[in-house]
């Protein structure tokens, strides 16, 4: 348990302000900012598998660059609109019940990734069959490119000074403006790492040099999966939401690992799936 000395000892919080430029009355905010690069940079990435040929089955892609420039309306309403109606639900439906008005108040928690995930799978599976595109082969692209989004909202995250981790006395240690004066794990930055460059890389080496992709719904599987061990590993070091605090003990069971773990299971079903098509297809 780190002593108040050791707490008070290590270094303040980055002075970085949340705000990146002012265009006259108008903010550009830097969480703003993460979700317009990491859509962007996923479609980009997108663009360049879909235009792949080799990397799907029967070396023929099923989505075209133009399918998918449309598809990226549909994504970025998904992603906003299930990851705050997740965040409401999942984190502050009281608070949002006493006073409606707090739903629009996007910096009172901001959004969930669970509800996000939740809203850019039904804009998938609407978008592919309207489309005629193989739905499992779509989830799988966006799979591919969701790192992105994970690694600059996390470091947007630790720009803003939430979500911050729990107590500690490690040197790398960070003393949040919001936090009070003690030092604490910079969670953003494991999330950062673990669910977007780490997964970002490991699908990359699944996609190409595995040729996974001809495995519809393998990558999806491992994304899922992966995301959840991340997760779940990362919330041992991070505060959990003040307003529901731990759901089990003094410092065990919080929300995240809740809407993680069936997650595993799930991931798991997915790449099994994924295998025996393939298997009966040879």
């Amino acid at each position: 348990m780190p002593t108040a000395a050791n707490l008070l000892a290590i270094m303040p919080f980055p002075d970085i302000d949340p705000i990146a430029f002012s265009i006259g009355p108008l903010a550009i905010h830097w969480y703003g900012l993460a979700y317009v690069a990491g859509i962007l940079l996923g479609w980009a990435y997108a663009r360049r598998l879909a235009a792949n040929d080799g990397l799907w089955p029967g070396n023929v892609s099923p989505i075209s660059r133009t399918q998918l420039d449309d598809f990226i309306v549909w994504a970025a309403l998904g992603v906003v609109l299930g990851g705050r109606l997740g965040y409401i639900f999942f984190y502050d439906l009281p608070a949002v019940l006493r006073s409606p008005v707090r739903a629009l108040e996007i910096w009172n928690g901001g959004m969930s990734f669970h509800g996000g995930l939740t809203g850019t799978t039904i804009a998938m599976i609407v978008f592919a069959r309207r489309n005629g595109i193989p739905i499992w082969s779509l989830f799988d692209i966006v799979a591919t490119v969701v790192p992105f989004g994970l690694f600059f909202g996390r470091i947007a995250n630790f720009i803003n000074g939430e979500l911050w981790g729990r107590l500690t006395d490690v040197p790398w240690a960070v003393v949040f403006p919001t936090g009070g004066p003690f030092a604490r794990h910079p969670s953003q930055l494991y999330e950062a790492g673990l669910e977007g460059i780490v997964l970002l890389l490991v699908l990359a080496a699944l996609v190409y040099g595995m040729r996974a992709l001809k495995s519809p719904g393998f990558i999806t599987g491992v994304f899922v999966c992966g995301y959840a061990l991340s997760r779940i590993f990362v919330e041992f070091f991070r505060e959990p939401d003040a307003q529901l605090g731990y759901l089990l003990g003094t410092n065990w069971l919080t929300m995240g690992m809740v809407l993680s773990s069936p997650m595993i299971l799930l991931g798991l079903w997915a790449m099994l799936r994924a295998r025996r098509q393939a298997a009966l297809q040879l």
